[in-house]
């Protein structure tokens, strides 16, 4: 079952698209959906295959990993060359940490494949310093010249 998107266009600031979304295993392909027909609307097509794993990543780490009913996306181009995906979660203990899977293990790869595909990647702990409320996990892709 493919959930439809609200998310409309930001009408100031960067071009970009947020949406909330429940956190569940149908959000992940809403989540690709979204990123691809962003960058596809900027004219950034090479980017789409990226943008999509990327934000499938993302996406499903926060499905897993996180607690609440939902979690938010966000797609933006804060550069002509440069598209910014993120997800906020209400997760802020359970930060993203690179592993090392062995050759059996079936889970783990996740984020190798964001480290990979991203130009850089990271999270930021969200709310006050001793009572954060959650995090936003993101990852640039920039656009070959």
């Amino acid at each position: 079952m493919t959930m439809a998107t609200t998310a409309r266009p930001r009408p100031t600031g960067p071009p970009g698209y947020t949406e909330t979304l429940p956190r569940a295993e149908e959000t992940v392909q809403t989540a690709r959906s979204l990123a691809r027909a962003a960058v596809a609307t900027w004219g950034m097509d090479r980017l789409a295959a990226a943008a999509e794993l990327v934000m499938s990543e993302l996406v499903t780490n926060a499905v897993l990993h996180a607690w609440g009913p939902s979690l938010r996306v966000i797609v933006e181009r804060p550069a002509d060359d440069k598209v910014y995906l993120a997800v906020v979660d209400r997760a802020p203990q359970r930060t993203p940490q690179l592993r090392t899977p062995g050759p059996d293990d079936a889970t783990g790869r996740g984020l190798l494949l964001v480290d990979d595909a991203a130009d850089r990647w990271g999270y930021d702990v969200l709310g006050p310093h001793l009572r954060p409320w959650g995090k936003r996990v993101w990852a640039e892709l920039k656009a070959a010249p």
